[in-house]
């Protein structure tokens, strides 16, 4: 995506080729700025630091900022060298960028929204976190995509809230800014509705590895606490209440809402031709909107042709398709697809949905596609004429269950695998983004489906080592990105993984695959 000419592009492009030397020293920061330069002299942590910042509005960030700083055993100073945070407005365009300025005696982290102050804060915490010597210096920086995002499936394997938010602390030292959650799907439904209390009682029941796992889900105090949580750290959190396939946890606990399956998927569909099953799933998508203050519902959409066979014999199905002169099963789906996205506009949200939506008619101004068929480029093409905004997380190389090495053992493969060094020359090696540099297409989201994945050992191994590259892919624009800086900075950010005690993949000492 090309970013928008604006006033921070034209004064960045001019001191690119004024001063910007290859050769220079850079910071160790992933993801890499748009401009950096270093002048040669150092700023001391060792005595602690103060944030001054000149906006209430500040406030959350200052608070995490402190808290994070206490986290690198430095101490907050009335002495100590002073962090200024300055919010301003400018003729920036993009509420994403800042500007950092590190001298001898202080710091200035400067930005025209919370967001680019939080971006700022978060490259010093990134330096402070490889030594309590920083080079003075300047970065200028804005992101090249604006929806920069992971997507966790809990339904199969359920992780819980601490592993969420270690996982939002990653994305927010990495500057990810979304997080998609995929909380319904066949083995489990993940998520507390009220109205509807059996969701949680019997279909949170069972995993994919264990059909009799006892139920595990979130409350809704819970889910409160998590986009809180993530909001605070720039992280706009969508939800995935997937339909009308993918239902098999549903129905168990409401079968009268069941369209039936197939042998291997069964109960997989929700029943298109029953009224009542419309304002069930509004009733369930009410509570959801209440929830999650993104303006984004993702209602799935995805592989329905598993388990709709049965739809053929179902008189409320074959009545709907003679009152709405409906030719065949993929326009009923279609149908059903369109009336659950007029709920969802209904509450004054966006629809979310997979790349097979595009078929089915849908509000082009209204929806986000999420492309993920990587054997169908046609579909992402056709996405794009058809006027859909676009985020591209194709299953190769963003399906981070694919196994990253060719000795792994567990994962998927399609004819070949994801190893990170793929993540991060993407999106620039898809051919179809090369020759459509469209303002359509949003960014780019990593999905980790968890059939595979049943630890929390095993989620860091499959994760951690690619969400930085995928990071560094949506956020460093393509004349910036190098993979063998890429990879020095790839070993600073593993001290700060061993920090966490997270189990990361280590392309460069090959350690012990855990195999769940």
């Amino acid at each position: 995506m090309n970013l928008k000419l604006n006033f921070f592009s034209m004064m960045l492009a001019i001191i690119l080729l004024s001063v910007c030397d290859a050769s220079a020293e850079k910071y160790q920061l992933i993801p890499a700025p748009a401009y950096q330069i270093q002048t040669g002299s150092s700023l001391s942590l060792e005595n602690g630091v103060k944030i001054i910042s000149n906006d209430k509005r500040l406030d959350s960030v200052v608070d995490l900022f402190a808290d994070k700083i206490s986290e690198e055993d430095l101490r907050l100073e009335e002495s100590g060298i002073p962090i200024h945070f300055v919010l301003y407005k400018n003729y920036q365009e993009n509420d994403e960028s800042y500007s950092v300025k590190i001298e001898k005696e202080a710091i200035y982290i400067s930005a025209n929204s919370e967001k680019g102050i939080l971006y700022g804060a978060v490259s010093i915490l990134q330096l402070m976190h490889n030594s309590t010597q920083i080079s003075t210096g300047e970065i200028m920086d804005e992101p090249r995509f604006s929806y920069r995002g992971f997507m966790l499936d809990e339904s199969r394997h359920f992780f819980g809230m601490e592993k969420v938010k270690q996982l939002l602390d990653v994305m927010m030292y990495l500057k990810l800014n979304h997080f998609a959650w995929h909380l319904t799907d066949e083995p489990a439904w993940r998520l507390a509705i009220r109205s509807y209390p059996q969701l949680t009682t019997i279909g949170a029941r069972g995993s994919h590895s264990n059909a009799d796992a006892p139920a595990r889900f979130y409350t809704q105090k819970e889910i409160k606490e998590i986009v809180a949580y993530a909001a605070k750290r720039g992280i706009t959190v969508i939800p995935e209440i997937d339909m009308p396939g993918h239902a098999t946890a549903a129905n168990r606990a409401y079968p009268e809402y069941s369209g039936g399956g197939s042998k291997k998927h069964p109960d997989f569909t929700f029943n298109p031709g029953k009224q009542e099953t419309y304002t069930y799933l509004t009733n369930i998508l009410a509570e959801v909107a209440g929830l999650f203050p993104a303006s984004v519902i993702h209602l799935g959409g995805d592989e329905v042709h598993y388990g709709n066979e049965e739809w053929q014999k179902l008189e409320e199905v074959q009545t709907l398709m003679k009152d709405k002169n409906l030719a065949d099963l993929k326009e009923v789906e279609s149908y059903f697809v369109r009336r659950m996205a007029d709920s969802i506009q209904g509450l004054g949200k966006v629809v979310g949905a997979w790349d097979e939506t595009v078929d089915g008619d849908l509000d082009a101004s209204n929806t986000l596609i999420y492309w993920w068929r990587h054997n169908l480029p046609e579909q992402l093409e056709r996405s794009l004429a058809e006027g859909f905004p676009t985020v591209l997380c194709p299953r190769r190389p963003l399906y981070f269950d694919f196994v990253q090495d060719s000795t792994d053992k567990v994962g998927r493969r399609w004819n070949g695998y994801n190893p990170y060094e793929d993540v991060y020359h993407f999106p620039d090696s898809l051919a179809q983004f090369n020759a459509q540099q469209s303002d359509l297409i949003r960014g780019v989201q990593a999905n980790l489906w968890t059939e595979t994945v049943q630890s929390a050992e095993r989620f860091d191994y499959m994760v951690y080592t690619r969400l930085a590259a995928m990071a560094e892919s949506a956020w460093t624009s393509p004349e910036t990105k190098d993979i063998t800086s890429f990879n020095l900075r790839l070993k600073e950010l593993f001290n700060y993984y061993d920090r966490l005690s997270i189990y990361y993949y280590n392309p460069f000492y090959k350690q012990k695959e855990p195999v769940k």
